[in-house]
C-alpha cells in the first residue's frame, strides 16, 4: 500500500518511534529499530519479552501507532500509522526470536513526494486505509 517514494523512504530510516497503551489507558512510546517486509513492520529487542511494549500487546492491547520521520531535508518528513501489533517468532536481524509484527491499518504521510501540503492553513496529510490481511 505505500508508494515508491514511501518505500524508498521506508529504507533509509533506522528508528521509529511505537506508541503501546497499557491494561488502564496509559499511552507508552519507545524508539526502536525495525525491519519492514511490505506488509508488517517487526519489531524485536535484545529484552523485548521484559519490555513494556511487549507486556500491552502480550496483555491484549494490540493497537498501536507508529511514526517514522526526519528532518534531513529544508521541511520535515515521515509517515505516521495506526495499527495492530501481534507477537510472533520469526528469524529477522536479531536471529530466531519473539517480534512484534505491526500491521498497519491506516498510513499517513508528509514531505516524501514533495512539500507538505496546507490548505486554508492547515496541514493536510494524504491518508491511505489499508485493506484487511486476508484481503491484500
Amino acid at each position: 500500500m505505500f508508494s515508491e517514494q514511501e518505500l524508498a523512504y521506508l529504507r533509509t530510516q533506522k528508528l521509529l518511534r511505537v506508541a503501546t497503551v497499557t491494561s488502564d489507558g496509559q499511552p507508552d512510546v519507545d524508539a526502536v529499530g525495525f525491519e519492514f517486509d511490505g506488509q508488517y513492520f517487526y519489531i524485536g529487542g535484545l529484552a523485548l519479552q521484559t519490555s513494556r511494549k511487549y507486556k500491552n500487546v502480550a496483555a491484549g492491547n494490540p493497537k498501536v501507532s507508529l511514526i517514522i520521520d526526519d528532518q534531513e531535508t529544508p521541511a520535515p518528513r515521515g509517515i505516521k500509522l495506526h495499527g495492530v501489533a501481534q507477537i510472533v517468532q520469526r528469524t529477522g536481524r536479531l536471529g530466531l526470536t519473539d517480534y512484534l509484527a505491526v500491521r498497519p491499518t491506516v498510513s499517513w504521510h508528509w514531505g516524501i513526494d514533495g512539500p507538505p501540503v496546507f490548505k486554508n492553513a492547515t496541514f493536510v496529510a494524504p491518508k491511505i486505509i489499508w485493506p484487511p490481511v486476508d484481503e491484500a
